[in-house]
């Protein structure tokens, strides 16, 4: 009995090697495979003619209702598929029509799969086309009054001192790694730490004229020579954030991760609601401080005529002190804003200082609600040159804007002309 068991397993174990395997074997077959989809789901019906690479059609592979398709192939070789553009459904496209045809080997028991990514009718470009751009344009809304913020402060100290001031963007950087810090190093909640970090970028602001720039004009130093000092200490500055603060991007403790509102096809965080809505009412608030308040006709009146408004009585100095302070708490707040949507590095700062000289020097120079209006067109500018160029291009536009507008008026939009000479 024992034999024939031995025996009896040794068939067993013979006919499923010589069998089943072999069967198995000839099963295994070369074929193709894949889906078509688009931004609408699966697409059924579409034909993929296969022909070997001498022309000979091999077979037709259609779309079933989940979009996939499949076809065996009669061996290893060289193929090309071709998708039968007819038989794509009206309103859908190639998204490249230069790729209809894959050419591909196969190896044996191979199954490739074949990519062919589908595109949109005219209709739906065009759909979404708008869609794209009124979205972009709440975000370059968004990005002008953050801009704006910023700007104003370089607006008003060069209308006031004559300097441009090329370490305004530090101003920027300063103030949101100081609410950073406070943030994230001393666990005061975002909302606090933005207080706090307004009331230290203007003392920051006050102390660089305290400590640079109001002995500078004492000692007579032209504006050329205070430009330059104001790049070597913009590029100090950088380098002295890039030591404490190391290289990489870091959030606020609070608000860097939301769910989006959802309005049809837009979508916005809620915190860009509330970047965009206290923009307005703190630059609401900066224009009644310069209709309204004694100061702010001061700054008014120094910007307008610095010798005239002290043949008056205004004490200058006092008014340019508070010029840097305000231009610095709005600095620190613009750079804040800037944080919560692009998150705090050591150089943002300079990424927004080309931005803010195309800004001023469109709306005028010296004059802050030529600031905010030249802010937001750049910030729409930019953000919709991206519906046609790279995103990694977009602020070379605003340097276009600023090279044209200085060729055709140079004073700007709100600006004067001025007789030079």
């Amino acid at each position: 009995m024992r034999r024939v068991g031995v025996l009896l397993m040794t068939m067993i174990m013979g006919w499923l090697l010589v069998g089943v395997m072999p069967a198995a074997a000839q099963d295994a077959s070369e074929s193709v495979r894949g889906t078509m989809q688009n931004a609408d789901g699966p697409v059924e019906g579409v034909e993929i003619v296969v022909q070997t690479a001498e022309g000979e059609e091999v077979g037709v592979a259609t779309s079933g209702e989940d979009g996939t398709f499949s076809l065996d192939l009669p061996g290893p070789g060289d193929y090309q598929a071709t998708v039968q553009e007819g038989s794509l459904p009206e309103g859908v496209t190639l998204r490249n029509p230069d790729r209809a045809t894959l050419e591909f080997s196969i190896r044996s028991n191979q199954s490739r799969p074949l990519l062919f990514p589908l595109g949109e009718g005219s209709r739906n470009v065009q759909s979404r086309m708008l869609i794209t751009a009124v979205q972009l344009l709440i975000e370059g809304i968004q990005f002008g009054l953050i801009i704006a913020m910023a700007a104003i402060g370089l607006s008003l100290i060069f209308g006031t001192t004559g300097l441009v001031n090329f370490a305004h963007g530090e101003l920027v950087t300063f103030g949101a790694l100081s609410v950073w810090a406070i943030n994230q190093l001393f666990g005061v909640h975002l909302i606090p730490a933005v207080i706090i970090g307004v009331i230290v970028g203007g003392l920051g602001g006050m102390a660089m004229d305290l400590g640079l720039w109001r002995p500078l004009r004492r000692r007579g130093t032209g504006l050329i020579a205070m430009l330059v000092v104001s790049i070597g200490l913009s590029i100090f500055l950088r380098y002295l954030f890039l030591y404490f603060f190391e290289g990489r991007t870091r959030p606020f403790a609070q608000y860097a991760v939301q769910s989006a509102w959802v309005f049809g096809p837009f979508r916005i965080v809620p915190k860009d609601v509330v970047v965009i809505v206290l923009s307005l009412l703190i630059l609401g608030a900066v224009g009644l401080m310069l209709q309204k308040t004694k100061i702010g006709k001061a700054m008014r009146a120094v910007a307008d005529n610095k010798d005239l408004a002290e043949s008056s009585g205004i004490d200058v100095e006092r008014v340019i002190l508070w010029v840097w302070g305000v231009g610095g708490g709005l600095a620190a707040l613009g750079g804040v804003f800037f944080g919560l949507s692009q998150q705090v590095s050591w150089q943002m700062g300079f990424i927004l200082l080309l931005l803010m000289f195309a800004g001023v020097i469109l709306g005028g120079l010296g004059t802050a609600y030529g600031a905010l209006v030249g802010s937001l067109v750049i910030g729409v500018f930019v953000q919709m040159s991206t519906l046609f160029v790279s995103p990694d291009l977009k602020n070379v536009g605003a340097l276009l804007v600023m090279v044209l507008v200085l060729l055709v008026r140079p004073q700007g939009i709100l600006g004067k002309k001025q007789r030079v000479g």
